[in-house]
């Protein structure tokens, strides 16, 4: 197996392109256990954890990003692919609050300070705790090639399929670009065990008041990550923003939550404790994200 490290971007988009069999590596979290097991034995390993572009975020003007981005107020974040969970922890807590609260439920300290938001995407694993979050913020995902430059996916489109690989052969993921955080958000997931458990089934909820809607990510209850698009009509037609949260209408969202995704069988959990789970840890996330909107909304009166 040959081993590439590249000293900075364009030579790594060089060698992909040249290579583009070559495995990309950051933290390593998941590309180790595969080579540990045997699942994987790739001719070459590309190893992107060096790279100073991809460790940095920063706030940058809204550009050709899709409108749900821009959470109301134009500020969106560029966060880079190598960024661990712990940095993530640390750093975007005020601006991506659910995705902060995802990344401490990923495993370990260890795991959090070696793991990154671009290899938990390269890896496709749907019960990746980071998938919810991104959804439910209308993240874009920032991937580019020597040949072709910078392109932009959809988080709903680079989910789209089963354990597919939106990202081609010569490419590689760069960053995610995720808006600001404009009203209370909250990540909630069911393990089989109180700490360090792969999910069961998760979801994240973002609330946007300026434009008054919501957004929803549900993760590792199907094959892949989806948005709860049901769920967030229904509280777009009756969600009244000055009011506190009626109880129908937070139990009936987190049904139709539970109903978002295709639920399955497996060593974790059946279909039907995902469905019971799903509705149960949905609801509570809405309402904490309206209990806090409420607070400030009082507050501010």
């Amino acid at each position: 197996m040959e081993f590439l490290q590249p000293a900075e971007w364009q030579e790594a988009l060089r060698l992909k392109a040249e290579r583009p069999e070559a495995k990309p590596i950051m933290g390593g979290t998941d590309v180790m256990v595969e080579l540990n097991t045997g699942r994987l034995r790739p001719r070459a390993m590309l190893d992107l954890s060096g790279l100073p572009d991809l460790q940095r975020w920063d706030f940058i003007e809204p550009s050709p990003v899709p409108d749900s981005t821009d959470g109301g107020c134009g500020a969106v974040i560029r966060v880079g692919a190598a960024m661990t969970y712990q940095r993530v922890i640390d750093e975007l807590a005020a601006h991506a609050p659910a995705l902060a609260q995802a990344a401490r439920a990923v495993g370990s300290p260890q795991i959090r300070n070696r793991g990154t938001l671009g290899g938990s995407l390269g890896t496709a694993s749907p019960s990746g705790d980071s998938h919810a979050p991104l959804l439910a913020l209308g993240a874009v995902i920032e991937v580019a090639s020597a040949a072709r430059g910078t392109r932009l996916i959809d988080a709903g489109d680079f989910y789209a399929e089963p354990a597919g690989d939106p990202v081609k052969p010569d490419e590689l993921i760069r960053a995610i670009r995720l808006p600001a955080a404009t009203g209370p958000q909250y990540f909630a997931k069911v393990g089989r065990r109180n700490a360090m458990a792969v999910a069961v089934c998760s979801f994240a909820v973002a609330l946007w008041p300026a434009r008054r809607s919501v957004g929803t990510g549900v993760g590792a209850a199907g094959p892949t990550p989806v948005r709860a698009s049901d769920a967030e009509q229904y509280l777009a037609a009756e969600l009244d923003w000055q009011a506190p949260l009626h109880p129908r209408v937070a139990r009936t969202f987190g049904e139709l939550a539970a109903a978002s995704i295709h639920l399955s069988d497996d060593a974790r959990a059946t279909a039907r404790y995902r469905r019971h789970a799903l509705a149960v840890i949905s609801r509570r996330a809405l309402t904490w994200a309206w209990d806090d909107h409420r607070r400030v909304a009082v507050s501010c009166a």
